[in-house]
């Protein structure tokens, strides 16, 4: 040629039958550069080969197209884009790594850069076409990993999303006592949860920021329950060794619940019973943080219905209905001390902080007023039911069940 040759408008579209020639060799350079790092798309591009010809020819006649009139920035209506837009959504769909789809193109974008420069250089054109052709190259490998990006965090949330709602459903299956085992275990299947062979809620105070803060750092294994007025979540296996002990330091100060352990065909009933115990903890009636349910078992049968427990404890406590206010809770609280120390008057002393002689005269008021009942195995035993896991919620601390009477957890 006698000089560069100054391109008129579209006369990059020269270029298109050298590239053409040249896109086995091409093909061929960018599967050799791929088989050492990703063996999986060198397999593909031979497996593949007329459809990644194909797409290739299209490409090329896109990247002149782009030179010639670059495209709007903000535009990602292009077929490529959709179509990029897709190997970004299986990238993440088969598990595999953004970086490395990314890292590809770049690769790619060196070996067709190489050979267009090439051609354009043996057709001798200006320094300004061979620069938009450079530039082209950058815009192309920018909107294809644009493209894959955004694809690749769609199909994630999308999934995300997707998992949360199967994983709801699941919740409700599981909490529900109209389920049966096989629809549980093709609910499961679909939200990827492995069934355990036992589990336990978890609720926290919906008031309780701590609370809140602590169910978003709980295990992925841990299905949350989202509901309208209960927050908590279902953790399996809590039986494994250690569980609890983590699980009592990360739920610390959280206003928190924890169910006993129960096969899954159980969760249904083990949640009512989880709901009655996390009523008491805020009545203050169980004082525990957390409440672990399986120690508090009787406070919870006792107390699980508060107008019967009322009402029996009127019926026992009759004899001392007409007495003054202050008389009938002074011996209310004496009674209390007495059955819960098995009539020791040194002890019921030292808890009330009085003189044994003072326990002594109480108790003999208390006979007089009930009777027999004292002397009685069953009476006895009847006032315990009725005292001796609550009391008004009014009355002396002293008075109140102390749910820890029993060693720490």
């Amino acid at each position: 040629m006698d000089g560069p040759r100054k391109l008129s408008g579209g006369e990059l579209a020269w270029l298109v039958p050298a590239l053409d020639a040249r896109l086995p060799q091409i093909l061929s350079e960018v599967r050799d550069q791929f088989a050492s790092v990703w063996p999986d798309y060198a397999e593909f591009l031979s497996e593949e080969q007329d459809e990644v010809t194909f797409a290739a020819k299209a490409f090329l006649q896109w990247l002149v197209e782009i030179a010639e009139n670059p495209p709007d920035p903000d535009d990602d209506t292009s077929p490529q884009s959709a179509l990029f837009e897709e190997i970004g959504r299986a990238q993440w769909r088969e598990g595999r790594d953004l970086t490395t789809l990314l890292s590809a193109y770049q690769v790619g974008a060196r070996v067709a850069w190489h050979h267009v420069s090439g051609a354009a250089l043996e057709m001798a054109i200006e320094p300004t076409a061979l620069a938009a052709l450079a530039e082209a190259v950058f815009i192309f490998v920018d909107q294809l990993s644009a493209a894959s990006a955004r694809g690749f965090v769609l199909e994630q949330s999308e999934s995300a999303a997707e998992r949360e709602r199967l994983r709801d459903d699941l919740v409700d299956m599981l909490l529900s006592d109209r389920s049966d085992e096989v629809a549980i275990r093709g609910a499961a299947s679909r939200a990827g949860w492995p069934l355990p062979r036992s589990a336990a809620v978890v609720l926290i105070d919906p008031d309780n920021v701590i609370g809140q803060g602590v169910l978003g750092r709980l295990e992925s294994s841990c299905l949350l329950i989202r509901r309208r007025t209960v927050i908590g979540a279902i953790v399996p296996d809590p039986v494994r060794p250690g569980r609890r002990r983590r699980l009592a330091e990360a739920l610390r100060h959280a206003g928190a619940v924890l169910g006993h352990p129960v096969p899954l065909s159980d969760l249904p009933a083990s949640m009512q019973i989880a709901q009655v115990a996390a009523s008491l903890q805020k009545a203050k009636v169980i004082d525990a943080d957390p409440v672990f349910v399986e120690d508090h078992l009787d406070s919870i049968i006792v107390n699980r219905d508060p107008r019967l427990i009322a009402g029996f404890r009127a019926i026992m406590l009759a004899p001392l209905a007409d007495l003054q206010p202050a008389v009938q809770a002074r011996l209310t609280e004496t009674l209390t001390c007495w059955l819960r120390h098995f009539g020791d008057r040194q002890a019921i002393a030292a808890e009330l902080h009085v003189h044994p002689q003072t326990v002594r005269y109480r108790m003999g008021q208390l006979h007089d007023l009930l009777g027999d009942v004292l002397d009685d195995p069953t009476g006895r035993a009847r006032l315990m039911l009725a005292l001796a896991w609550n009391s008004p919620p009014d009355a002396p601390h002293s008075t109140r069940i102390r749910a820890l009477d029993r060693p720490p957890s």
